[in-house]
């Protein structure tokens, strides 16, 4: 629990079998995770095995998909505040409590993986991938004149209650390129946003994705023709925006 509120963490695996019971454990560890809850979406044998080991609470997703994967995951936590997250080891689970830090601030919080002092030795982010990510959430923050935006593509992101609720029956992409649709939905409905650098270590495993220079080049195209599509059905239209604060006034209650 962080200050009165519940928080539940979002796991989606498909290829995390040797991490994964690690990551859960991390989570509990810190204190403050009330729930974690884990989308089983065709995971490899033996996972459903390692996260019965903990307090897990775990859901199967048939349809496959990264986006599939998470949307289950929102809908299925119960907490106050959702973080999502990768059961991979890539990220820090102490990092939840950075998230939630900037959280009394902001209705949500995205990581960013694409700080030089925050990415570790060996891990999965050379040069292609942290500047095409870093390049196409440029381009969301020119479009949508938004903060500053350096990561389109990090799961680690935080979320709240009342956030998720406004946006979710908006939700349509079933495959990779989910992150940038939950980051524009989130934009979009006037919560107040901020990015925050996370740690980022080295993956166990191999990626199904990124781990593919191909795959990794397609996902990058697919997500800025996705970012220039919404914008393009968003134009003219009146879409939230977050109220200025002022002193002694706050504009959310906690």
């Amino acid at each position: 629990m962080w200050n009165g509120r519940t928080v539940s963490v979002v796991l989606g695996t498909y290829a995390e079998r040797d991490s994964i019971r690690r990551v859960i454990e991390g989570y509990f560890e810190t204190g403050v995770v009330d729930e974690v809850v884990v989308v089983n979406n065709n995971a490899e044998a033996g996972t459903e095995e390692e996260v019965a080991q903990t307090k897990a609470r775990q859901v199967f997703e048939k349809q496959q998909g990264y986006g599939f994967s998470y949307r289950r995951g929102l809908h299925e936590a119960t907490g106050d505040i959702i973080v999502l997250s990768e059961p991979d080891g890539t990220f820090l689970p102490r990092d939840v409590i950075k998230l939630l830090t900037y959280g009394e601030d902001c209705d949500a919080v995205f990581g960013t993986r694409t700080t030089r002092e925050m990415i570790w030795r060996g891990a999965n982010m050379g040069f292609f991938l942290k500047w095409g990510n870093w390049a196409v959430a440029k381009l969301v923050e020119v479009l949508f004149n938004t903060s500053h935006l350096s990561d389109v593509g990090c799961t680690n992101r935080l979320i709240t209650r009342e956030t998720l609720d406004s946006i979710k029956d908006k939700f349509s992409v079933g495959g990779s390129h989910f992150g940038p649709e939950l980051m524009l939905l989130i934009i979009t409905s006037g919560a107040r946003v901020v990015e925050v650098p996370v740690n980022y270590l080295p993956r166990v495993g191999e990626s199904s994705v990124t781990g593919d220079i191909k795959k990794a080049i397609r996902l990058g195209l697919q997500m800025i023709v996705y970012v220039v599509r919404f914008r393009l059905r968003t134009i003219g239209k009146t879409s939230g925006k977050a109220a200025p604060r002022t002193m002694g006034s706050p504009d959310r209650a906690d």
